[in-house]
């Protein structure tokens, strides 16, 4: 019997030990069954993450240390002028350029962007 990874997803799937799915009872050959169908009720899959992490187009990628716990990376979205559009400390704005900034230091009170 031929078993593939996504059976159990799929809304065919027999749920049966000795039986496959009602289209194809003993697998299919191959590593592709033509008569997969998502099953809707399923729970969607869990995306886990570890802290400190964050997955960017299906990459996990490690976020720098020093805003390593969620409160701070949510303080980062709430207080950064690339998310803002203004200075954090003295709240004057700070507009993207193009080509697009890399530094979002502020000319007025010299509050300097140290994220990167």
């Amino acid at each position: 019997m031929v078993k593939l990874p996504e059976c159990n997803r799929c809304q065919l799937y027999a749920h049966d030990p000795h039986l496959v799915c009602a289209v194809h009872p003993i697998g299919v050959e191959g590593n592709r069954c033509p008569d997969f169908e998502i099953d809707p009720l399923l729970e969607p899959e869990e995306v886990w993450q570890p802290e400190a992490a964050s997955y960017y187009n299906g990459e996990l990628i490690m976020q720098p240390k020093r805003y390593s716990t969620q409160l701070q990376r949510l303080d980062l979205l709430d207080l950064h002028p690339i998310f803002t559009g203004r200075c954090p400390s003295c709240e004057i704005p700070i507009l993207q350029t193009h080509p697009h900034r890399v530094h979002w230091d502020c000319s007025t009170c010299n509050w300097k962007d140290d994220l990167l």
